[in-house]
């Protein structure tokens, strides 16, 4: 997101009508609901987060205690236990 300045992009009389409801301040117009994009579909950080996440599990499930690997993965204690109890729900239900 950047800033634009609304005197370069909106015709005067719109200008005019917002500046009845505010003036010199930043004002957020957000993105129309047929225009949003998922989190993480424009870049691979939800795969390589996924990928991430199971090696995790996988470490854990082979005898890595969970204070080893937050130091290895550079996360806190609760970040790893919630990675582990969400990869051990997902494995559960993938047998189901």
């Amino acid at each position: 997101m950047c800033y634009i300045a609304a005197k370069e992009v909106l015709p005067i009389e719109i200008l005019e009508l917002i500046q009845n409801y505010v003036e010199g301040e930043y004002i957020y117009i957000p993105k129309r609901e047929e225009n949003k994009r998922l989190w993480g579909s424009t870049t691979t950080t939800k795969k390589e987060i996924k990928l991430r996440d199971d090696r995790i599990y996988s470490e854990y499930k082979s005898g890595i205690c969970r204070k080893d690997l937050a130091a290895k993965y550079f996360l806190s204690k609760k970040s790893i236990d919630r990675i582990i109890l969400k990869e051990k729900n997902n494995t559960i239900e993938e047998r189901s």
